[in-house]
Parts: structure tokens; C-alpha cells; sequence
């Protein structure tokens, strides 16, 4: 399963200049785990954080012009840095399985004389086998819509010999355009490259991370679209927002008895007297989640259930999904739940995300100290504003006091519900 180990974010709201774990420049930084919890106050950027993963995963699907403008964003000017007239940015160091040579994927987004966004670059790097320092050779270079993609798994250009600019080096390279290379000029500026270039056969490296980007899982989960009365049907995986419990409830009953048992076994010791979910067809046609309690004989429906049980029982499901996503991002998952089921609840995600082959990585923001009880401190990453108005982010793990008291059975969560977390 492919895995992000470091992401740096440039001029993205309160985001100036911000570094999550290792990146190909950086390789005595140490990766980010297989579950990521950022923490902080109030307004100091953890939604804003949350949105750079929806912003790239949007940017793919829709456009980046349209991702600047979609869930509420108001456009490039309203999410570019304050004072900053640079572009936007961002850099991905992934791997696609534990033994694979990673992979850097740069974008940089502005606004062309019109004002409107465009893609300004797009650049793919690994490096060669056995290649332990220098850069990373690229195998897709893109500038203002137009540059050279390498086939197959041929290295790509060695920049440590190039110091062209990218119109000498591209007027130069079609000179001497070879097999294992392709010409790339896209019709529109506003489309990424790699949603072009990841769907032909000839790219499997682009149509990997094209894949791995597509089939990230943002969950924007409201128990009220929970309680909605969908047309039956079976369907395999949950909406974002969780308005199609009821048809994966009717395809895990169908498909996967036993993983759909270890959800019930799970959620009737985390929330008493659940016996049973099932589903039934109205006259109607519509699906209707039934729950079962030991202490009653007719059932309850979805529409009378807490907003703390249906959303354990979502989050249950989506971790027993049959494929799950490669990378899996909740935002604040405490809202709602009862504070002693929190630590129980990180523990299933990091069961999830650290278990069998082919689990996801998990990306989550909170600011309950329940839940960050269960962590440890190399897990934990604490975003701060800074006296600029920009956020700062380090890992509870790089501070010796902290990680000592850990190794002492202090809890994290009360060590930063005592402020020991916080900058000093």
C-alpha cells in the first residue's frame, strides 16, 4: 500500500512555509507514521491543514481553477497567503509499497494575466536505483502547459548536469527527443497534468500516483445525512458523507458476513446494548437501518439513533471496508462521542492503520487530550500560530522532555492539557 512520507505546503492560507515529515531534500528527517494526529488550538490552522488534502484531491478531479472556488474556498486571492503574491504550492514524498524507490510529486499553482488559477508547474522525481544522494532524476517536467514526460520506467532528466532554464532545456531536449520521451503541450492550463498523462498506458508511474491520488478518502461525515432514507441497493463503499451507510450495511451483510460481524462485535462493546444492525426495504423502495437493543423487542431506525452511535458505527465500517482507501483523512472525529470512547476509538484506527496488508494511512486533526491519551509522541504533530499570523508545526516527539514523561506513563493528552506541549 502506498504511503506519504512527507508533505511541504507553501503559501496555502495561514500555511506560509510548512513540513510534515521527510522529503527527498531532507532525508534525515524522520517519515511521517502510518497515522498522523495534528493537535492544536482553536483557529491555528487544522481545518486549513484538513483542506490541503480535499484542495489536491479536487484539484485532480475538477481543475485547479474550480478547487480554488469549491466547499467555500472564494477563489486563489482568498486562499493564497495573505501578503504573499507568490504561487501556491505543494510537495508529496511518497512510496508506492515499503520496497519501492520513493517518489516526489511537486505542483505550484497561480493566477495567469486574467486572474484566473492555472497549473504553472508539475514535476515527478525518484530517483535511479541505487541512487542515495543528489536529486532525484525527473520523469515528468511541465511549465505553463507544455514539457517532456519520460515512458515507462526510463530514470528521466539528470538535473544535478542541467543549468537551463526550462525554455533552453525544452527548446534543447526536442532536439534530441528520443523513445523513451513524449512531448507534452496540454489544450488547457487549468488541468493537472497527471490526470492527463496518469490515464495513458505508456505513464505507469504517473497512472500510479494518479491512482493512489484518486483513491484518497476525505471524510466529511454528518450523522443527519446518515439518517437519510436512500433508495436500496448494495454499494461498496461509504459516501464522504455518510448518506450511504444503509447500502454498505446491504453489501458488507451480503458480501462480507464476517468482516460486517466484527463491526457488530465491536460497536456493541463501545456503545451497550447494540445487538444487532440490519437493514429493511420500506414499500416505497427505500433502505432503512434498523438497530437492535437487548433490552427491547421492536428496533430503533437510524432516524433515532445519537449522533455518537452512528458515527462509531460509520467510522467501524469504513475501517472494514473489503479494499480501503491508501490514505485516509478525519477531521476532529471526537465531536459528538462520549469522552471515554475516544481512546478506545484511536486505538482502532491505529489498529487499522499499522494492521494487516492493506490498510490506509491515517491522517486525522483533534483537540481532545482523550484521544491523544492513546498516542504516541512520534504520532502527534502540534500546529501553532506563530506572532505573524502563520501557522508552525513540530512533532510532540522532537522535545526530550516530552518524550521522557511518555516513557514514564505520563499520558500525551495530559501532558498537553497541562501545556507542556506548547512552545517554550
Amino acid at each position: 500500500m502506498a504511503k506519504i512520507e512527507g508533505i511541504r505546503v507553501k503559501n496555502f492560507r495561514s500555511l506560509r512555509d510548512v513540513t510534515l515529515g521527510k522529503l527527498w531534500n531532507q532525508q534525515k528527517s524522520e517519515p511521517l507514521t502510518a497515522m498522523t494526529v495534528v493537535i492544536g488550538k482553536n483557529g491555528v490552522g487544522k481545518s486549513t491543514l484538513f483542506d490541503v488534502f480535499g484542495f489536491l484531491a479536487d484539484a485532480l478531479k475538477l481543475g485547479v481553477e474550480e478547487a480554488c472556488d469549491s466547499r467555500g474556498r472564494g477563489g486563489f486571492e482568498k486562499i493564497r497567503s495573505q501578503g504573499q503574491d507568490g504561487a501556491i504550492e505543494f510537495e508529496i514524498y511518497y512510496k508506492e509499497d515499503p520496497k519501492a524507490r520513493p517518489i516526489t510529486y511537486e505542483m505550484a499553482i497561480n493566477i495567469d494575466a486574467s486572474g484566473r488559477p492555472y497549473v504553472q508547474k508539475e514535476r515527478l522525481r525518484q530517483r535511479r536505483k541505487n541512487q542515495s544522494s543528489g536529486r532525484p532524476f525527473s520523469f515528468l517536467i511541465l511549465e505553463n502547459g507544455k514539457g517532456i514526460a519520460w515512458k515507462g520506467e526510463a530514470d528521466g532528466v539528470d538535473e544535478n548536469k542541467s543549468e537551463l532554464d526550462f525554455d533552453d532545456f525544452f527548446n534543447a531536449f526536442l532536439k534530441e527527443e528520443s523513445k523513451e520521451t513524449e512531448v507534452i503541450e496540454l489544450s488547457d492550463r487549468r488541468k493537472l497534468g497527471i490526470a492527463t498523462l496518469g490515464s495513458l498506458k505508456q505513464h505507469p508511474r504517473i497512472s500510479l500516483f494518479r491512482q493512489f491520488l484518486e483513491g484518497w478518502y476525505l471524510s466529511y461525515f454528518e450523522p443527519n445525512s446518515a439518517r437519510s432514507l436512500p433508495l436500496a441497493g448494495p454499494q461498496k463503499h461509504l459516501s464522504v458523507k455518510g448518506d450511504n451507510i444503509g447500502n454498505v450495511v446491504q453489501y458488507m451483510e451480503r458480501e462480507h458476513k464476517d468482516r460486517f460481524q466484527k463491526v457488530l462485535d465491536r460497536i456493541a462493546l463501545k456503545i451497550p446494548g447494540i445487538d444487532k444492525i440490519s437493514t429493511s426495504k420500506s414499500d416505497d423502495g427505500r433502505l432503512l437501518l434498523r438497530f437492535n437493543d437487548k433490552g427491547f423487542q421492536d428496533p430503533f431506525f437510524a432516524q433515532q439513533m445519537s449522533d455518537g452511535t452512528l458515527k462509531v458505527f460509520a467510522y467501524l465500517l469504513l475501517l472494514e471496508d473489503p479494499v480501503p482507501p491508501p490514505f485516509l483523512c478525519i477531521e476532529e472525529p471526537e465531536n459528538g462521542l462520549y469522552h471515554k470512547l475516544l481512546e478506545a476509538l484511536a486505538k482502532e484506527f491505529r489498529d487499522h492503520a499499522t494492521g494487516r496488508r492493506g490498510s490506509s494511512q491515517l491522517f486525522i486533526t483533534t483537540h481532545q487530550p482523550y484521544f491523544v491519551d492513546a498516542l504516541d509522541p512520534n504520532e502527534v504533530w502540534i500546529l501553532e500560530k506563530g506572532e505573524d499570523g502563520f501557522s508552525t508545526i513540530r512533532r510532540a516527539s522532537d522535545d526530550e522532555l516530552v518524550k521522557n514523561m511518555v516513557a514514564e506513563g505520563l499520558p500525551l493528552g495530559g501532558l498537553w492539557y497541562s501545556d507542556y506541549l506548547d512552545a517554550r
